[in-house]
């Protein structure tokens, strides 16, 4: 009951701002929040402006970090908001006004036990970015190096505690309440999200982020990661060496630094494709905020709180699918969701593939630099409903991303397909995984995977063999106690009828 009277009251304060801001479609898909969203459209005073996504996003905005992130998670869900309020809710700006430098101050105490002016030989008090979760400073460490200094807000975590309590119960009563929203797996879909912010408040887990992408690109000379400094970093505290820049949105100013866009696009397109196929990790903020092109040309990436992984099995159904969908080969993109048990193995091919077409060729019969792959990911993941595939929340993330990805190449060469210039890269994969061969070579690999466990494994089942002639097969506390209550359930059920038919009959003679 507390916690029904707790969430009821915040969900009515976010009804209330949404109501401002005129996007209450935001809680008209449970019977509770339209409730409550009918209420606070009563109260509210809408005079908000533009499109639905851009109404939504400066609610969220409004309603701080919690629902700032959130809002950049729902950018990934077409499926749940629409195509539109995903591409605003996309453009999501994270930034906030910073918190005193005197916080700043409290937290590295805290966390070093030292004064900042112990740690660093100067700071700027002044934070060069302010965001939902930390705020960044330029400071100079004690051997006279120039670093960033990130630090998280005070009290956000209670906040997003808060938040995520909201969500989960919201999400529980839609998989109660709504079968049809099952499907999409909203508890599934808010424990990512926890998962994600849970990495964000905890900045070491950034700086191992960070670290792993530059071991995966350290003989890479056209992608670059800021150093982590260990010493210096804790869990609310991420130094790194500072970065020199142009934001790679900025065509103009990096043509005016001899920089040539294409050749720009072309090492986006295939850091792209190194950080999902090859490495299997991806930096999954990659916006023109956090990217940024260095005096030689090279990618610098900054801010790695969001990432993504795909196992190998994944990638490479993301490779055969792409490119089928590039080759126009629709039959074969349809099997390629079949053969990763993405659809259920009683639906038909041939619809599938049918759905397929619907859906790509509006996308591919577009200009070449107006082709979006993102955009047809999205859309497959809303038509699939139809053939029972459930949402597949790890290629949530990684749809943002490819979605950010083709922003960056359209900035860079607004006439060039993106997916053109990774397409080389793609082919190349492929043949080398996806092939013939390379199916045979895996095989060969995963057979003697399992012929080097076969010796542990027998010795395993000879120590179980001997424990068990020792001192006999013995069950768990619990299971006995459980096979306990199923053996009394199942004694109830065959005596209960013959107990009821002898109290009848004992009725039956007290009557007469």
């Amino acid at each position: 009951m507390i916690r029904f009277t707790r969430n009821t009251l915040r969900l009515l304060t976010i009804a209330r701002v949404l109501a401002r801001h005129d996007a209450l479609f935001l809680l008209s898909s449970l019977p509770v929040t339209r409730r409550i969203a009918g209420l606070a459209r009563l109260v509210g005073n809408a005079r908000a402006v533009g499109r639905p996504g851009e109404r939504l996003a400066a609610a969220l905005v409004e309603l701080g970090p919690s629902f700032i992130k959130f809002g950049q998670a729902l950018s990934t869900r077409a499926d749940l908001v629409g195509d539109e309020v995903a591409a605003d809710l996309s453009m999501l700006q994270d930034r906030l006004e910073p918190f005193p430098f005197a916080e700043v101050e409290k937290i590295v105490v805290e966390d070093f036990g030292q004064p900042v002016s112990e740690l660093f030989a100067e700071i700027d008090p002044q934070p060069v970015a302010a965001a939902s979760v930390a705020q960044v400073h330029r400071a100079v460490d004690r051997d006279g190096h120039t670093v960033a200094v990130k630090v998280i807000r005070p009290c956000v975590e209670a906040a997003f505690e808060r938040d995520l309590d909201l969500l989960y119960w919201l999400a529980e009563i839609a998989e109660r309440t709504q079968p049809g929203l099952r499907r999409l797996r909203p508890l599934e879909t808010v424990e990512t999200f926890a998962n994600t912010v849970a990495m964000e408040m905890d900045l070491r887990f950034e700086a191992a982020a960070a670290s792993e992408l530059a071991e995966n690109f350290a003989d890479d000379e056209t992608f670059r990661v800021p150093e982590v400094l260990w010493p210096l970093t804790s869990k609310r505290v991420l130094t790194t060496t500072w970065i020199e820049g142009i934001p790679v949105d900025e065509r103009a100013a990096l043509i005016a630094a001899g920089h040539d866009p294409k050749a720009v696009a072309e090492r986006a397109a295939r850091t792209f494709f190194k950080m999902v196929f090859s490495d299997g990790f991806f930096h999954g903020d990659m916006h023109p905020g956090n990217l940024f092109v260095g005096r030689d040309g090279e990618l610098i990436a900054v801010d790695f709180g969001i990432m993504g992984r795909v196992d190998p099995a994944t990638s490479r159904y993301l490779g055969e699918m792409l490119l089928a969908f590039l080759n126009g080969d629709y039959r074969r993109a349809a099997e390629i969701h079949f053969e990763a048990g993405y659809v259920p193995s009683d639906r038909s091919i041939d619809m599938f593939a049918q759905a397929c077409r619907s859906i790509a060729e509006p996308i591919l019969g577009k200009p070449s630099s107006e082709i979006s792959l993102a955009r047809l990911l999205a859309q497959l993941f809303k038509v699939t409903e139809t053939f029972g595939m459930e949402t597949q929340p790890q290629l949530l993330v990684l749809q943002k991303t490819m979605l950010t990805a083709e922003g960056v190449g359209r900035s860079l060469c607004p006439d060039v397909n993106f997916w053109e210039l990774a397409r080389p890269l793609v082919e190349e994969w492929m043949a080398m995984n996806v092939s013939a061969p390379a199916r045979l070579r895996r095989s060969i690999e995963d057979t003697l995977v399992a012929a080097a466990s076969l010796p542990r494994l027998v010795q395993r089942a000879e120590r179980i063999s001997a424990q068990f002639s020792e001192k006999g097969f013995k069950l768990h506390p619990d299971t006995v106690k459980e096979l306990s209550a199923r053996r009394k359930f199942n004694l109830m059920q065959v005596w209960l009828p013959w107990v009821l038919i002898a109290v009848l009959c004992s009725l039956l003679l007290m009557r007469r």
